[in-house]
């Protein structure tokens, strides 16, 4: 998927890490799931703006690795708010341009969530106007040990010379090869932390963490921090060239 470049200042790719969806709920004396369900309108506000705003890819961060180790019925409810989202907001995704990928491990996904993926993918797959990568059954360093198998795996077949991978090369085992990096990881709630989200691709990331709950964020704090975004100057490792004096 070719696109444009976004306008100046603002970023190619938005990942977001999605947090606070059962902490707001608690606040409202109601169950997690009843949170989860309130960060699904969350997740349709931002898809539309994120569009609207030019954004290239925005990634968001909807079931890690980690998650399994929750109580089952809130992993159930968890998986059937993922069937629910895909089936009846795919035609809309359809029509807006909406080009959806799913990252992570899927061998061990139940056969109908798998169907479901493939279908959103096979039907958005001709879409530009926005890439919609929903990051579930992931974790970081997962992504990096599935790559690295497959680098073994060609090397061992005579496919691929061990001197052949660096970084360039690498990146094309990961789940995102092709994609540009993120520019900037928003993660909402206060929390400071990656949680094994995105570790290889978000290395010169700008990181914001905005302290509103899933369920609250809006066009307007995901413009917020846009706006941080466009006030940081990124040197990825490098220093600014000092001005020469007359």
């Amino acid at each position: 998927m070719k696109r444009a470049e976004p306008p100046a200042g603002l970023p190619r790719h938005v990942a977001i890490i999605m947090d606070g969806n059962g902490r707001w709920a608690g606040q409202r004396g109601m169950p997690r799931t009843y949170g989860h369900h309130r960060g699904v309108e969350s997740v349709r506000r931002i898809v539309r703006h994120a569009g609207e705003r030019s954004i290239e890819t925005l990634t968001l961060f909807a079931f890690s690795r980690e998650n399994w180790g929750r109580p089952p019925s809130e992993v159930s409810e968890l998986m059937s708010i993922l069937r629910r989202f895909i089936r009846s907001d795919l035609d809309e995704l359809v029509r807006a341009g909406v080009n959806v990928r799913v990252i992570g491990e899927r061998h061990s996904l139940e056969a109908d969530l798998l169907h479901v993926i493939e279908d959103a993918e096979t039907r958005t797959a001709a879409n530009s106007r926005l890439r919609l990568v929903l990051a579930f059954n992931y974790g970081g360093r997962d992504e990096i040990v599935r790559a690295t198998q497959r680098i073994a795996a060609a090397v061992a077949a005579g496919e691929l010379s061990p001197s052949d991978i660096d970084e360039t090369r690498f990146s094309q085992y990961l789940d995102t090869a092709g994609w540009a990096d993120p520019d900037l990881v928003i993660r909402t709630s206060g929390e400071q932390r990656v949680s094994n989200f995105l570790l290889w691709q978000s290395a010169y990331a700008e990181y914001v963490f905005p302290s509103v709950l899933w369920p609250d964020f809006d066009e307007g704090a995901f413009d917020k921090a846009l706006a941080e975004y466009a006030t940081r100057e990124r040197r990825f490792g490098t220093v600014a060239e000092p001005i020469a004096k007359p």
